[in-house]
């Protein structure tokens, strides 16, 4: 068994700022609590996403130009590891990483899964690298990883040049959507980002926790409920529908997705470190806050144990098959979750949900 997944619950941070009278949940000032995820959480962890897109990237080439099983190994170790930055920035999908025309979310343009390996298969043997579809479900991560770790990845890669030309060509959107949102951040956004404080529907505050609900059911419903056959109208699991399924890294992909939802909570950048203000510290602050905080803890407790019974001995998707009463549980408790981070705290903090999830919850 890995090790336990610890969630430190010790002290909570309360920034209190003087009377505003343009802040409706009393005397709490978001302006700080901005600054904080702009400079401290969100810029980083895009940063990190961009170094890591941009190292895998340059292993990429290297790999094409001398195909060899080492190689293919030191590759899939370095997808390995972008995939895993980016469970840290992908519920930060607004401004630069929002919709925008045609151009969807990063979470859709770069995370889409299950991929659509029939496709993929299609635009090799037609040696169409354009990219210039709206089949999100052939590139981004989880393409790449198709790539990758199907089981003749290498004789592949050694010998079809549809196949290196496309490869190198996802690989290439894939950071370049990356290095373009934390340019723009760097660019002027953050500033935008900073001047609307307040709580309404176009607001920095609504789109920052909008995004961070999005992200949580992103998790619950898709990375869990989906391949374990829980949403409305399955009958059964279809495990071939988690994230990571040809690498097999689905559970460790999940673990990081959540843990950052708890940083993201608390205002902790990507290394755990809080020196700031997050939202949890401006709904402890709001009327009935604190008892929500409290009773949001305690729920938050009992999903990371549940997941940490989650054997790690095998992949997800095999004991999604099995019906695993672990995950059964999990899914559970993140369903318990659900009202302490959609609709109470909305509720609390004045902010509605403007995105549609379609679950009822």
């Amino acid at each position: 068994m890995r090790g336990p997944i610890v969630s430190l619950y010790l002290f909570s941070l309360i920034f209190l700022s003087c009377k505003d009278t343009d802040q409706p949940t009393g005397s709490f000032d978001r302006k700080p609590l901005l600054e904080h995820y702009a400079s401290r959480v969100i810029l980083p962890a895009f940063r990190e996403l961009e170094l890591k897109t941009g190292s895998f990237r340059s292993q990429v080439d290297a790999f094409l130009s001398d195909p060899s099983s080492q190689r293919l190994e030191e590759l899939r170790s370095s997808w390995y590891e972008a995939a895993l930055s980016w469970q840290s920035a992908n519920c930060f999908n607004f401004g630069p990483a929002g919709e925008s025309g045609l151009k969807k979310s990063l979470v859709e343009e770069i995370g889409t899964f299950p991929t659509d390996t029939a496709l993929i298969g299609q635009f090799i043997d037609a040696n169409d690298t354009l990219l210039n579809n709206f089949d999100r479900d052939t590139r981004g991560f989880f393409a790449i990883e198709y790539l990758l770790f199907r089981s003749n990845a290498l004789v592949q890669l050694q010998s079809d040049d549809s196949a290196r030309s496309y490869l190198r060509a996802i690989t290439a959107h894939l950071y370049n959507n990356v290095a373009g949102v934390v340019q723009a951040w760097e660019g002027g956004y953050s500033s935008t980002f900073l001047v609307s404080a307040g709580t309404d529907a176009g607001s920095s505050t609504a789109a920052l926790y909008n995004e961070f609900v999005r992200s949580f059911e992103q998790a619950k419903n898709f990375k869990v409920g989906l391949p374990a056959g829980k949403r409305p109208g399955q009958t059964q699991a279809e495990p071939f529908l988690v994230e990571g399924y040809f690498s097999g890294f689905s559970l460790p992909l999940l673990e990081q997705h959540l843990k950052n939802l708890e940083f993201v909570y608390w205002g902790k950048d990507i290394t755990g470190l809080k020196d700031g203000p997050g939202l949890r510290d401006y709904l402890q602050a709001v009327v009935g806050g604190a008892d929500l905080v409290v009773a949001s803890d305690a729920q938050w407790q009992l999903v990371l144990e549940a997941l940490e019974q989650i054997p790690d001995d095998r992949p997800l998707s095999a004991m999604m098959a099995e019906n695993n009463l672990a995950i059964e549980r999990l899914h559970t408790e993140l369903q318990k979750h659900t009202r302490f981070y959609k609709s109470e705290m909305s509720s609390l903090l004045g902010i509605a949900i403007t995105y549609a999830s379609g679950d009822g919850d």
